[in-house]
């Protein structure tokens, strides 16, 4: 079994409006193996999208390399716009070495609750998938379990927005399609994605999720 093992700690800080979940990033980024292209960070696989996308919204032009300075204009930006980053799994183990989160066992989740608790002006959570098995949303509706906490259905549409009370405050959960290219065949069956399609055949699986990710990560 493959010790997966979370690299990066949360990102977190006190003036952060937002937070992003996810899993883990793939198995390489454990063991310190990277490819050519990939940034040591979170969400720095050469075969992630999450950057690309935030890239074209914010205008950011982004360096994808494996440099200090590709790490630190990632870190500026999450500063300035306010949005933290806590992956929600710690730890699993996986019979075969790939990124799936599919293929996740025995998996240890952080307390994200708690880190809340903590960081109390986040009252954003940015799911980077959905309530399918071992995705952002599903382990976050475990996790809050223990916490006596339920998510309260806001909109169903995609991408699925929910609530639900903490202490004295309400926070937001927002389950965005995947920015991963395995998500690409799912964007393609969606019938939002389809009507674009038909509109502007130009228009692509990238281009559909900027325009769904823009309104929840612009101040």
């Amino acid at each position: 079994m493959f010790q997966h093992t979370h690299p990066y700690e949360p990102f977190l800080f006190k003036e952060a409006t937002k937070l992003i979940v996810g899993t883990l990033p793939p198995p390489r980024f454990t063991t310190g193996i990277l490819k050519e292209g990939d940034v040591n960070f979170c969400y720095g696989s050469k075969d992630g999208q999450l950057w690309p996308i935030l890239d074209k919204i914010f205008n950011l032009k982004l360096a994808y390399e494996t440099t200090d300075r590709a790490i630190v204009q990632r870190k500026k930006f999450l500063t300035e716009q306010k949005i933290a980053v806590c992956d929600i799994v710690s730890f699993a183990e996986r019979s075969k070495i790939d990124a799936s989160d599919l293929g996740m066992q025995n998996v240890v989740l952080r307390d994200v609750i708690a880190y809340l608790k903590i960081y109390k002006n986040v009252d954003t959570l940015l799911f980077t998938g959905g309530n399918s098995k071992n995705g952002p949303e599903y382990f976050f509706r475990r996790h809050i379990k223990d916490y006596h906490l339920k998510l309260s259905v806001i909109s169903s549409d995609v991408p699925r927005i929910h609530s639900f009370e903490l202490d004295d405050r309400i926070i937001k959960t927002v389950s965005l399609t995947a920015p991963s290219g395995a998500a690409n065949r799912a964007v393609g069956g969606l019938e939002a994605y389809k009507i674009m399609r038909d509109k502007n055949p130009k228009i692509n699986t990238i281009d559909f999720r900027v325009l769904q990710y823009a309104p929840f990560f612009k101040n």
